[in-house]
C-alpha cells in the first residue's frame, strides 16, 4: 500500500506531505521545480547548508511556491515565466529563470548567506542521463538523477534495528528511531515484503500508474542531518556503511521513472510487476 506522498517544490528545502499527486513524465507535479543558487550560479545543497532543511516550501496555484522560514515568516513567490535566465551547474541543464529580487533577499536572510531562487520553466529542457537509467525521451525535473524516489517501511524498520544493534555494540545509549523524512522520498510503501525487497523491483504499479526502475539510490550526508537542529550526526550512514555498502557507496531506496502518468493517492495498492533490475 502507498502510505505517504511527499513533494519538495524547492530542491534541498523542506517539503510537504500530500494525500494525492499527479505523476508527470519527469516526476510529481510541483516537485523540485525550484532551486537555490549561489551568486556564482552553482547549486546550493542542504549537504553544505543544513539550514535549508528548516525552510518549508509548499506548492501554490499557477506554479507559484509558498515559503515558510526558520523565523516563521512566509513569502509567496510567483513562477518567473519571463524571468532572467541564469546559468546553473546542475547536470543536464544550462539555464534556469531567476525569481524576483524579493525572493533572493528573503531567502538570503533565512540562510545567512547571499543566494538566489530560480525556477525550471520546462522540465523537457532537461534530459535524463543514460548513466542513471534514462532512455531516449526521458526528461527530469531538478532532482539529482531520477524523477522519483521510492522507499519502504520494511527497510526502514530493519535499518533502525541495525542502528540499535550498532549502538549496543559500541556501548552507546539506544538512539531514537530514524524517521523516513531523513531520506526525502517521494513515495513510501508498506507491503508484506522482506526488508530491501525493493532492490529487486523492476517495475512497480502504484494505483493506475506504472513506474520503471532507474537505479538504486546512493546516499549522501543529508540523512545524517537533524532537520530540527540542523546538525549532522553519524547515523544512519554509519550503519548503512556496514550493512548496505558496495561500489564504495551506501544505499537506501530506489529511483524510479514514470512509464505512464496519472494520479496516485495514499492508500493505493502498490504492486511490483517485475524483478531483477
Amino acid at each position: 500500500m502507498l502510505t505517504s506522498i511527499h513533494i519538495y517544490p524547492v530542491k534541498s528545502l523542506g517539503g510537504v506531505d500530500v494525500q494525492a499527486a499527479y505523476v508527470e513524465p519527469w516526476g510529481l507535479r510541483d516537485d523540485r521545480r525550484w532551486l537555490v543558487l549561489n551568486p556564482d550560479g552553482t547549486v546550493l545543497f542542504a549537504s553544505k547548508q543544513h539550514r535549508m532543511l528548516g525552510i518549508t516550501a509548499a506548492p501554490a496555484a499557477d506554479g507559484a511556491v509558498s515559503l515558510t522560514g526558520l523565523d516563521g515568516s512566509t513569502l509567496r513567490v510567483e513562477a518567473p515565466a519571463d524571468g532572467e535566465l541564469a546559468a546553473t551547474s546542475l547536470p543536464g541543464l544550462d539555464t534556469v529563470r531567476l525569481a524576483a529580487r524579493e525572493a533572493a533577499d528573503w531567502l538570503s536572510y533565512q540562510l545567512e548567506q547571499p543566494v538566489r531562487l530560480a525556477w525550471l520553466d520546462d522540465p523537457r529542457r532537461r534530459t535524463m542521463a543514460a548513466a542513471h537509467g534514462g532512455l531516449l525521451g526521458d526528461h527530469l525535473n531538478l532532482s539529482d538523477e531520477a524523477p522519483l524516489l521510492l522507499t519502504t517501511h520494511a527497510s526502514l524498520r530493519q535499518l533502525n534495528r541495525w542502528i540499535v544493534r550498532t549502538a549496543s555494540e559500541k556501548a552507546e545509549e539506544e538512539p531514537a528511531p530514524i524517521l523516513m523524512a531523513r531520506f526525502r522520498p517521494n513515495i513510501v510503501v508498506d507491503r508484506a515484503d522482506d526488508p530491501f525487497a525493493e532492490d529487486d523491483w523492476n517495475r512497480v504499479r502504484v494505483g493506475d500508474v506504472e513506474l520503471r526502475f532507474a537505479e538504486h539510490c546512493d546516499r549522501c550526508v543529508v540523512p545524517t542531518i537533524d532537520p530540527l537542529m540542523h546538525v549532522a550526526g553519524k547515523e544512519p550512514l554509519r550503519t548503512l556503511a556496514r550493512r548496505r555498502q558496495w561500489d564504495h557507496k551506501t544505499w537506501f531506496g530506489i529511483r524510479m521513472i514514470p512509464s505512464t502518468t496519472g494520479v496516485i493517492r495514499v492508500g493505493d495498492v502498490v504492486a511490483p510487476s517485475g524483478r531483477g533490475p
